[in-house]
């Protein structure tokens, strides 16, 4: 079977999508053949109408903990797709599949292969989104800094942010396998938001696969992000971001502030680790969770690409 993920067409690695990398051959062991004439889809924002395409040279499909939320809607699911199950029940319900298909993000798996350290190292850590690692690794590194707060890039090897996150007190997170991620290895996590290109959808349908309301923390895009209108979903994302900022402290005022003192990020990055109350699921939810993902792993084991349908 063919591992499929998202791969960047400039090759530059991001931590959500070099997960699946990581971790199905770990869970899978020789499952998996990159000449094989069947695909295998797990962790990821997939889910939509361009994947067909990208996967018609396969004759089976896999389905397993995968999103829904970019592009154009799914339409139909090809009849050659098994959908074990997907990441929560926005998915299911964009998909209209039964209610029992939204499990979670495959991603949890990472506590079956992955021990998280005892020792904290940091008190708290800070793990941009890629493009925002990409426009403004340096100034976010030196805001962490002053800050004292551990920086952890989305780009860096899966293994160092592993470790990195599992050594952590709790994390600031804009990158959502980040706080995925977190959560499993049982890590208080923060959502932080810095532009509109965050898309609440995905996150919203983790959180409630494992019973949580998501409840970001808005930051005033930085002055090395691209200008807006580039890369924004709509004026009304781009609008409802700043009016939120606004609310939480920012504003479009705070923006000068960013451009002229450094102070103003991190202070912010400081309040927002130590005013708000971190999110973590109740270990009864995750543990249920991962039991069905687990269930599914099993059965591929034994039936390979003709996974049950539930």
């Amino acid at each position: 079977m063919k591992l499929y993920y998202y791969q960047r067409p400039d090759g530059q690695p991001n931590f959500g999508d070099e997960l699946n990398r990581w971790l199905w051959p770990q869970l899978l062991p020789n499952f998996f053949d990159q000449n094989a004439d069947s695909g295998f889809v797990g962790t990821g924002t997939l889910l939509n109408a361009r994947l067909p395409e990208r996967l018609q040279t396969a004759r089976q499909v896999v389905i397993l903990g995968t999103g829904a939320g970019y592009e154009q809607p799914l339409k139909e699911i090809p009849p050659h797709w098994r959908i074990c199950c997907v990441r929560g029940p926005l998915s299911a319900q964009q998909l209209g599949l039964l209610a029992s298909k939204a499990v979670a993000d495959s991603g949890i798996l990472v506590s079956r292969v992955f021990s998280a350290e005892s020792l904290k190292r940091h008190r708290v850590s800070f793990m941009p989104h890629i493009h925002h690692a990409n426009y403004a690794a340096a100034r976010w590194q030196a805001a962490c800094q002053s800050a004292g707060i551990n920086y952890i890039d989305p780009r860096w090897p899966v293994e160092k942010v592993l470790t990195h996150i599992s050594q952590s007190q709790r994390l600031l997170a804009e990158a959502m396998h980040g706080a995925i991620v977190a959560d499993a290895l049982r890590v208080p996590w923060i959502p932080v938001v810095t532009s509109p290109r965050i898309l609440a959808f995905k996150w919203q349908d983790w959180c409630q696969s494992v019973g949580l309301k998501y409840r970001p923390q808005y930051i005033p895009p930085l002055s090395q992000y691209p200008q807006w209108g580039r890369g924004l979903r709509s004026g009304v994302a781009a609008a409802t971001h700043w009016g939120r900022a606004g609310r939480q402290g920012g504003g479009i005022a705070a923006q000068a502030l960013i451009d002229a003192q450094q102070e103003w990020l991190t202070e912010k990055l400081t309040d927002i680790a130590v005013r708000i109350e971190p999110s973590l699921s109740d270990i009864d939810v995750l543990s249920v969770r991962l039991a069905q993902l687990a269930d599914h792993l099993e059965h591929l084991k034994v039936t390979g690409t003709q996974a049950r349908s539930i």
